[in-house]
């Protein structure tokens, strides 16, 4: 055979510390308790004679909502077109129908961005279309009364 030793057991050649004895009674084992500080590596110290220091690793930012606008209330936008439109259309008396319509659609979108605590936009577009549904109606209403008198002053 050959005259060399016996190479020495893992572990750095000392036999391993023998297991803690087991509690009175059988019991179980508690983990030790964590170290203090909650786990926290500070950073290393700078090296001797400056040099670059990389920063400090940064922790996860807590999830959140982004910052967005709040919508606009689509009743406030059907609110101005009815009105501009029934603005445009007075000749042919379509005022009398949107007026109303754009007058009511103003004046329930104004409700409803009122209570949304901020989650909806749009409160001057359906003041704007509120305002063109009333002046659309009382438009095509005089229209309409001036048409039929001016048609019976030319009539023999």
């Amino acid at each position: 055979m050959s005259d060399l030793p016996p190479p020495p057991p893992p572990g750095g050649g000392q036999p391993p510390p023998p297991p803690p004895p087991p509690p009175p009674g059988g019991g179980f084992i508690p983990p030790p308790p964590p170290p203090p500080g909650g786990g926290f590596v500070p950073p290393p110290p700078p090296p001797p004679g400056g040099g670059y220091v990389p920063p400090a690793p940064m922790g996860y930012m807590p999830g959140g909502m982004a910052y967005t606008r709040p919508r606009t209330d689509g009743l406030a936008i059907a609110s101005l077109i009815c009105g501009i439109v029934g603005i445009v259309c007075f000749v042919i008396c379509l005022g009398v129908i949107l007026g109303p319509v754009a007058a009511i659609m103003g004046y329930i979108s104004r409700q409803r961005i009122a209570s949304s605590s901020g989650t909806l936009a749009g409160g001057g577009l359906a003041l704007a279309g509120l305002i063109l549904g009333v002046v659309a109606f009382a438009v095509s209403v005089i229209w309409f009364f001036y048409f039929i008198s001016s048609y019976h002053a030319t009539s023999p």
